[in-house]
């Protein structure tokens, strides 16, 4: 089925399309994710990355919020990133004056830090508004990952030549997991019986909870040294 996160209409197009083919919603994952180097903007006006990788999945959420409880227990997943937390000294904070960079200068790191910060605090906020309905809800950092996120930088400049051409015969050993690996923390939320106790926490499966202050800490998925992992 098609699927433009970066164009509201789709979303909408999307969602009636699916209400009106399934009965049920057992689980979504909002996984989908994007990173920009220059300021870029989707089919509505918003800045590329904080449209696609939150608002997008935002309204989908939102457009699916009835049939996920209808078909409860459900569960839902949002993709996000430990680059959330920032680093000591500089943590991210959101402007909400100008969330599209519209002002400011343009970021690709703060860009794309706020587009995952601003999917953890929808997580715990709909966790809240969702408690005793039976869904459950998680934000996931899935580890560093070999994926191909950085090979499709768009632009000609050193960030693609270096991801393209630097770096790309070091990628095994500069990442740490394959993407079958990284799936992990996002089958544990979709999947552990224990889980929907914790609905609203931040899921990692191999970084330490970097932000000791603000909205999110991270809670390591200490299961899967304990549990067969899911293939």
């Amino acid at each position: 089925m098609h699927l433009d996160l970066g164009d509201l209409a789709s979303v909408r197009s999307f969602a009636k399309a699916f209400l009106g083919r399934y009965a049920r919603l057992d689980a979504l994952v909002n996984n989908a994710g994007l990173v920009t180097t220059r300021l870029t903007r989707t089919e509505d006006g918003f800045e590329q990355m904080f449209g696609v990788n939150h608002l997008g999945h935002f309204l989908l959420t939102e457009l699916l919020l009835d049939i996920l409880q209808e078909s409860a227990p459900a569960r839902i997943v949002i993709l996000s990133s430990v680059v959330h937390a920032g680093r000591p000294g500089k943590r991210v904070a959101l402007d909400f004056d100008d969330l599209n960079f519209q002002s400011r200068p343009f970021s690709m790191t703060a860009g794309y830090a706020q587009s995952k910060l601003t999917g953890i605090l929808y997580a715990q906020e709909l966790a809240g508004r969702l408690e005793g309905t039976g869904v459950s809800v998680f934000s996931v950092h899935p580890g560093w990952a070999r994926s191909n996120l950085g090979s499709n930088i768009p632009g000609s400049g050193v960030m693609k030549f270096v991801s393209n051409v630097v770096l790309r015969p070091f990628a095994r050993r500069l990442t740490l997991l394959s993407n079958q690996d990284a799936a992990q923390t996002s089958l544990h939320c979709l999947l552990d019986d224990e889980a929907p106790r914790h609905s609203g926490e931040y899921f990692s499966q191999n970084s330490i909870p970097v932000c000791r202050q603000g909205v999110s800490r991270g809670r390591l998925a200490d299961a899967f040294a304990q549990r067969k992992r899911v293939r």
